[in-house]
């Protein structure tokens, strides 16, 4: 019989549905569950017991009644720390933050209140969300389950850990250049970065979004179902579409798609060749179910790289260096040398040469993928680095160059999610990325569905060491 901390949203809700299984049961496992992992991977920033609990209790009752809130009542869900929950602190991973609670639910959070889903908790973050790393000021050092000496990457390390560690289905994070496709490889999981506005989102900003991390393309898309519902407080959201992402998930039908194979940037770090050959893998089988690959080349430059970088870095040093000494001094060190070593000397030109450079990448990555269907590629260049460091190589000075992969595709406001294809030879995740057409969210679940069914075995996710369990 399958634990309940390996269900599927779609498995518990059939089992809410039939009465096998109840809400409060299901939370009661995964407070345990979490109780278990903690101690080793640090996931929670905070845990809803009672709260959880509660949701639970009124979800059972609903689903007695047989009329529950959505398809996903009852299920439960973590939220990254900076996704904003009413009567919640968010100091946004740093302890340099604010710790006055939110007075209202961000919309994703509202999103899943309205639906019914149980909050479990909040997921950690580094500083700000400025690094691809499980190291915060105020959290400490989140580890990846499948090993603990590993990084679950970031900024939505928490999401990502707590997803494989199975404290349930569902989990949402945040990307603004690769936080939920990075996370989600290297603890291979699948994670959604969707369209610009797809998912509202409070505060909006260019290139972020919110996107569901979970263990299926059919958890992600059910809860697509639920976090698209309009807001008003994002300006930036897409006119809403009664799509049924769950619903129109299976069918794609691979003969003569033309899909795209990006195996190298050219800029950022060099691609790993385990990396590599699972690209190529997933590309081969593509293939062999009737699509049409092509090797496609990079549109990134060195230019637009560095554009983007410096604009990052600008942001930054802006707002830490409007911080008093004291605050100043509570942020990760690494944060303040990365974004005030050269930005202090940013003039208005070089900050406005810098956005022309992400405005070029944009367009650039517009064009290159809508030369084909889709596009198939690394996430990450790189297998999972060492836990407890900022970046790959802990340098300051060169913080970002393993985001390549992902960080054009925020700019450019397109679809993309990373799949887990396959393992490293000591048993890593290695992901592929699928992009798609700009507002094609859809298209991207269909042809990540498509993957999953092609792909080879899985190894089973992983379990608190013996002495814990």
């Amino acid at each position: 019989m399958t634990k309940i901390h390996e269900m599927s949203a779609a498995e518990l809700t059939a089992a809410f549905r039939s009465k096998s299984l109840s809400p409060v049961e299901v939370v009661h496992s995964l407070l345990a569950r979490i109780a278990l992992w903690e101690p080793e991977l640090n996931a929670m920033y905070r845990i809803h017991s009672d709260s959880a609990l509660a949701a639970a209790r009124a979800a059972e009752v609903r689903w007695r009644g047989r009329e529950p809130a959505s398809l996903l009542d009852g299920v439960p869900i973590t939220l990254k720390e900076n996704l904003y929950t009413r009567g919640d602190p968010a100091p946004l991973g740093t302890a340099a933050g604010d710790h006055a609670p939110k007075s209202k639910d961000s919309p994703p959070a509202a999103c899943a209140h309205a639906a019914g889903l149980v909050l479990l908790g909040k997921t950690t973050m580094p500083d700000f969300g400025m690094l691809s790393s499980g190291l915060s000021s105020i959290h400490g050092v989140t580890r990846n389950p499948w090993r603990l000496d590993r990084n679950p990457s970031g900024s939505s390390a928490g999401a990502a850990a707590a997803a494989a560690a199975g404290y349930g289905p569902l989990h949402v994070g945040t990307d603004i250049g690769g936080s939920v496709r990075l996370p989600a490889t290297h603890c291979g999981l699948f994670g959604l970065k969707p369209s610009l506005g797809r998912i509202p989102i409070d505060p909006p900003y260019m290139g972020r979004v919110a996107g569901p991390m979970t263990r299926t393309v059919l958890d992600a898309a059910m809860l697509m179902n639920v976090l698209t519902r309009p807001d008003r407080r994002d300006f930036m959201s897409l006119p809403h579409q009664e799509i049924d992402y769950a619903k129109g998930l299976d069918g794609l039908d691979l003969r003569g798609l033309r899909v795209g194979l990006l195996e190298t940037m050219g800029v950022g770090l060099a691609v790993a060749p385990e990396v590599l050959a699972a690209s190529r893998e997933a590309a081969r089988a593509l293939e062999g179910a009737g699509a049409i690959v092509e090797p496609m080349t990079s549109f990134l430059t060195a230019e637009m790289l560095e554009g983007m970088l410096i604009f990052f870095e600008a942001r930054s040093c802006r707002d830490v260096l409007a911080m008093g000494h004291e605050q100043r001094d509570r942020i990760l060190p690494f944060i303040v040398e990365w974004c005030t070593y050269r930005a202090r000397s940013f003039s208005g030109s070089d900050v406005m040469g810098a956005y022309g450079q992400v405005m070029a990448m944009r367009e650039a990555a517009v064009r290159a993928v809508g030369q084909f269907d889709f596009v198939l590629s690394p996430t990450s260049p790189i297998l999972a680095y060492e836990a407890g460091i900022p970046c790959p190589g802990g340098d300051p000075h060169d913080a970002l160059p393993h985001i390549a992969f992902t960080l054009a595709y925020n700019m450019s406001e397109q679809p993309a999610a990373s799949l887990n294809w396959s393992f490293s030879s000591d048993g890593l995740p290695v992901g592929v990325q699928v992009i798609g057409q700009r507002f094609d969210d859809l298209g991207v679940l269909r042809l990540s569905r498509a993957l999953e069914g092609l792909r080879g075995p899985q190894l089973s996710w992983p379990e608190p060491s013996p002495a814990r369990a």
